[in-house]
């Protein structure tokens, strides 16, 4: 069972702006393998929220089985929690957001999870734009029973004992983009510097935010042979896009030209630097963003960034014309007029 941590905050810990350092941004001890990047995920996940000055008790946290869905037990122990059947987090997570869209909803899950028993799940909650995070730890094999090859093992790619994965993967990033999903990124466990930008990003974006995180498994899938080791991963990473991500406050602006560099001072005192792109990769264009994944998957490259976003996208509230109010807190006698009421609305469809 997994261990509170001791209670002890350091004297000089930077509270946010809602007066809360990162230890409170933390959970319970983790019990997964030590060196799982499941638990370089967590890390940057508290990152994020503690940047953002998110309040814990509006932070719902969903998940199904797996390693990868004990994850939320190890991150802000003062959110709400669900962990649902495997595959059926993506139909809780909806159920919970239509009921309280006051919440900012963050569900984690594995390539297993997802892309075999709740791939149907997880393609209707992109479908309709649902406003969550929604975390992919991708590490090719379902590492909770002994390191079979799961959906998104690549062909010719080899297990520990040495077998020869045949079947095709499906790739959550490719699928996410078909599937018409408003924000798509892939990173790698191993690369703080580049995830948790992607995912404070994630967790503002208005819609179903898919984050595909390389999650190498070091005691089934970290071997040679594996394209989910984290040899091969940092062998072939190719980052698309480098930027930074800054919460809403007064507007900062700045000019420079593209392919080069400048620093910024944030609101905090803090500086960034930041990179302009060339020119000629546009993450909002879906076409060319999944022209230049194929592209780079028939390279042996792995692209990670921030792939693609619509900005413009309505949500499922949006799509669905409910009450601004969340459903949560409208009173009973409102949510549920009577019978007579509800025989007229009856009525109304006939």
């Amino acid at each position: 069972m997994p261990s509170p941590k001791p209670n002890v905050v350091h004297p000089h810990l930077r509270p946010n702006q809602i007066g809360l350092t990162i230890r409170d941004y933390e959970g319970s001890m983790s019990t997964l393998c030590a060196g799982c990047g499941h638990d370089s995920v967590t890390a940057a996940i508290v990152r994020s929220f503690y940047e953002l000055s998110t309040p814990p008790h509006l932070i719902a946290k969903l998940s199904g089985i797996g390693c990868s869905s004990k994850t939320p037990t190890y991150f802000v122990g003062g959110a709400h929690g669900f962990n649902s059947a495997h595959g059926r987090m993506p139909s809780i997570a909806t159920g919970a957001n239509a009921a309280n869209r006051a919440l900012t909803y963050i569900g984690i899950s594995g390539d297993g999870d997802s892309l075999s028993i709740g791939i149907g799940q997880l393609v209707h909650a992109i479908r309709r734009n649902v406003d969550m995070l929604y975390i992919i730890e991708n590490n090719g094999v379902y590492g909770l029973t002994k390191g079979q090859f799961s959906a998104s093992a690549d062909i010719g790619s080899k297990s520990k004992r040495g077998e020869v994965n045949r079947f095709g993967p499906i790739d959550p990033v490719s699928l996410a983009l078909d599937l018409g999903a408003t924000f798509v990124a892939r990173s790698f466990s191993g690369d703080k510097e580049q995830l948790v930008p992607i995912l404070k990003a994630a967790l503002s974006h208005k819609g179903f935010a898919l984050v595909d995180v390389i999650s190498p498994c070091v005691t089934f899938n970290d071997h040679e042979g594996s394209t989910k080791s984290y040899l091969y991963t940092r062998k072939h990473l190719l980052q698309l896009i480098s930027a930074d991500f800054v919460p809403f406050a007064r507007e900062i602006t700045v000019d420079y030209a593209p392919g080069t560099a400048t620093s910024v001072r944030l609101h905090d005192g803090s500086v960034v630097r930041l990179r302009k792109v060339e020119a000629d990769y546009d993450p909002t264009d879906r076409q060319r963003v999944a022209s230049h994944l194929e592209l780079h998957r028939n390279r042996g490259e792995i692209a990670t960034g921030l792939l693609f976003v619509d900005k413009q996208a309505s949500d499922m509230h949006d799509t669905s014309k409910t009450t601004e109010v969340p459903l949560a807190q409208i009173p009973y006698e409102k949510l549920c007029p009577g019978s007579a009421k509800l025989d007229e609305l009856q009525k109304t469809f006939r």
